[in-house]
């Protein structure tokens, strides 16, 4: 893993610990939005790479590698991560996959997925919900209704466990962006409400 990009207030009550997705890096446009928008509203946000992410700044083009592969990059960054307010880890789709696999040994205050990668795009029927029955971690998923990894429909066939909550962005996609013209909202709107929903739902940890 590499070092922390930290927003954010110091003495936030809470600091969430974000991995990124698959395919970008910490510091993506979706990434840094999201981020921003969270630490707008008072929280401490720690975003990391993993290794892989990282051999890629310098131009190794390694593929992702499989999720389960990365739960000890996450356990590692978990350690060093300075202590600050209640500890919530997650991150952005497979980010917050990898958080999932560890959240109960791990045992932190919560755990915070921004759009969960339920299945492929495409392929509905490869689930990666399994684990997701019996976490017994509190867990806050923010997931776009109309998102190719799980849309509103498709999640609400799936049996999660009583300590998920899910918040539902209208008509996100797996960047939690909503089109205006369909809801009224721009992005940085939806952003911010969802920065909002989050910081409310850290304090009930």
């Amino acid at each position: 893993m590499t070092g922390f990009r930290l927003d954010g207030p110091e003495d936030a009550p809470a600091t969430l610990l974000l991995a990124h997705g698959a395919g970008a890096a910490m510091d993506s446009p979706a990434m840094q939005a999201i981020a921003l928008a969270l630490a707008a509203a008072g929280l401490r946000v720690a975003r990391f790479e993993f290794g892989y992410m990282a051999g890629r700044r310098e131009g190794r083009r390694a593929a992702p590698p499989r999720a389960e592969t990365l739960t000890a990059e996450y356990r590692a960054a978990v350690a060093a991560l300075p202590p600050a307010g209640r500890l919530v880890i997650g991150g952005k789709s497979m980010g917050g996959r990898v958080a999932s696999m560890v959240a109960d040994a791990v045992a932190p205050a919560g755990l915070l997925c921004l759009g969960y990668p339920f299945h492929p795009p495409g392929r509905p029927e490869q689930l990666r919900t399994a684990h997701l029955a019996t976490l017994r971690t509190r867990t806050l998923i923010c997931q776009g209704s109309r998102d190719p990894f799980g849309t509103a429909e498709e999640v609400a066939t799936y049996s999660l466990a009583p300590a998920i909550e899910i918040a539902w962005i209208e008509d996100g996609d797996h960047d939690l962006r909503p089109r205006k013209s369909v809801t009224g909202r721009t992005a940085a709107e939806a952003r911010t409400a969802l920065a909002a929903r989050v910081a409310a739902w850290t304090r009930t940890l």
